[in-house]
């Protein structure tokens, strides 16, 4: 059968990727943190100020409501290169000179989308087996209980990731950049408002539960610390009545319905091979013009690379990027310090993500590879980053300037050379824009909402200091980010 052989090929391509282990080990690391010892200060699940003992049943409910918090957020980043990546290896002409239907297509994507999550999933549910048995509150294992929240709480919600995964990556608005951005906000959305027993189709799938007399309702989902260690009740198991059941059934309908929408717009790659063919574009090389094309010599063409580089990280901004770009400067001169910041160094996010990968992206890699100094290359390019960050930032510095904030202004330098470090780092390990940011975007988010040890910007203050573990300690990740970002660029030159 087409569909399942379409499906199969391009699972087996995914699980030979470094990512797919990683993501499993971050699995059974994400067991051990749902399942915490019985005397822990940590849990995921609060009902009340009570937890579940530790049976089948609560084992397998709080694992896979877990999963499907973790996998949602990390794993749509994971299966969201399924189309892009049959267009860069040229894999979609081959299939746009073939009859297989749009619909078909879709429909084999998501299904390997389906079966690299599920296969965590399985992961986390083996997992979940053996710490019940490790905590020791309860030995006797019921596989029923243990399994199923994990077919009618975690399965549908990937089976939705899966679904908007193929229905983001075949929209040109959400393909981009644009998308996983926007897919972080969603997901903190779906994630606070899926918690609720009222949600559409029955949200994460978390039930009411009847509680000892005085417990309340209150129900927190998510890392959280306890002064003492939680009460504990006999968890009642999931009701199978058919509202509920009803309501994952519709919520894996409208997935499905979701990932098959784009039928109606995908061009099936032959429309790119169309223009391809009437405008080539421009050779690879031509990305990378301002490279110098001898051996730097000492001091002399330091300044020419650093531009050069300066030129392919700004390069397609459109004009209104710019304006935006200029208008948030303004607003630094004339607003107090603050959010503003914020919302200033998170416009260039999709120009700092090309950082560290621009030459898988471009084609020009093994145009790059003989070049004879990376390093000063690798070093280029992050000061094209910290560029950026100084011209987008410069009315907010010069402000904290002109009013003797020194430590915001320490903050400040600290920001701009932690934010491109991090992308430097993250785009040469990875090759892909997408998981600066996703990150960045998650840190970003978790900074304004006042998480003072993710302060790396000084937008958080205490009697008008910066808070958080200070410029110094922000300045030596950005260290820690380049070297890590050396070291790749210098292992890749010497298998060459």
């Amino acid at each position: 059968m087409i569909l399942a052989s379409l499906a199969l090929a391009d699972f087996r391509e995914r699980v030979r990727r470094p990512a797919y282990p990683l993501m499993l080990i971050s699995a059974i690391g994400l067991g051990l943190v749902a399942v915490p010892p019985v005397d822990a200060h940590w849990s995921v699940l609060v009902i009340g100020g009570f937890r579940g003992r530790y049976t089948s049943g609560y084992v397998g409910m709080v694992t896979a409501l877990t999963s499907a918090l973790w996998l949602t957020l990390a794993g749509f980043y994971l299966v969201r290169d399924a189309v892009a990546r049959d267009e860069r290896t040229g894999v979609g002409q081959l299939l746009a000179a073939s009859p297989l239907r749009k619909h078909v297509y879709l429909t084999g994507k998501l299904l390997s989308n389906v079966a690299v999550l599920g296969s965590m999933t399985v992961v986390l549910a083996g997992t979940a087996c053996v710490l019940q048995l490790l905590r020791g509150e309860s030995r006797t294992v019921d596989p029923v209980a243990l399994l199923l929240p994990f077919v009618l709480v975690a399965l549908p919600m990937l089976v939705l990731t899966a679904a908007l995964a193929v229905l983001f990556e075949s929209t040109p608005v959400l393909r981009g950049g644009l998308g996983n951005i926007l897919w972080i906000f969603a997901w903190m959305v779906g994630a606070i408002g899926g918690q609720s027993s009222g949600a559409p189709f029955g949200g994460l799938g978390l039930q009411r539960v009847d509680l000892p007399a005085g417990a309340s309702q209150d129900v927190g989902l998510g890392l959280m610390y306890v002064e003492e260690p939680l009460k504990v009740f006999d968890w009642p198991g999931l009701r199978l009545d058919p509202a509920f059941l009803g309501g994952r059934l519709t919520l894996t309908a409208v997935a499905v319905a979701l990932a098959l929408l784009p039928s109606l717009w995908f061009h099936r790659f032959d429309r790119p091979a169309r223009a391809a063919r009437r405008d080539p574009g421009p050779e690879p090389r031509a990305v990378y013009k301002g490279l110098p094309r001898t051996a730097p010599a000492p001091g002399g063409t330091f300044p020419r690379l650093l531009a050069g580089e300066a030129r392919i990280l700004v390069a397609g901004a459109p004009l209104w990027w710019w304006l935006g770009a200029g208008l948030l400067a303004l607003a630094g001169l004339a607003v107090p310090r603050g959010a503003l910041l914020a919302a200033i160094w998170i416009w260039p996010i999709l120009l700092w993500s090309r950082l560290g990968t621009q030459p898988s992206t471009s084609g020009a890699a093994a145009i790059l590879a003989p070049y004879p100094s990376p390093h000063r290359r690798v070093l280029a390019e992050w000061g094209a980053g910290i560029l950026l960050a100084a011209a987008v930032g410069l009315g907010a510095a010069l402000r904290m300037a002109f009013t003797g904030d020194a430590a915001g202004l320490a903050a400040w330098l600290a920001g701009a050379l932690f934010i491109p470090a991090l992308a430097l780092a993250l785009g040469t390990l990875t090759g892909a824009p997408r998981v600066f940011q996703a990150i960045y975007t998650l840190l970003w988010y978790l900074m304004i909402n006042d998480t003072d040890a993710l302060n790396f910007m000084g937008v958080l203050r205490d009697n008008g200091h910066p808070t958080g573990p200070g410029a110094p300690a922000w300045a030596a990740l950005a260290a820690a980010g380049v070297a890590i970002a050396l070291g790749r660029t210098a292992w890749r030159h010497t298998r060459r």
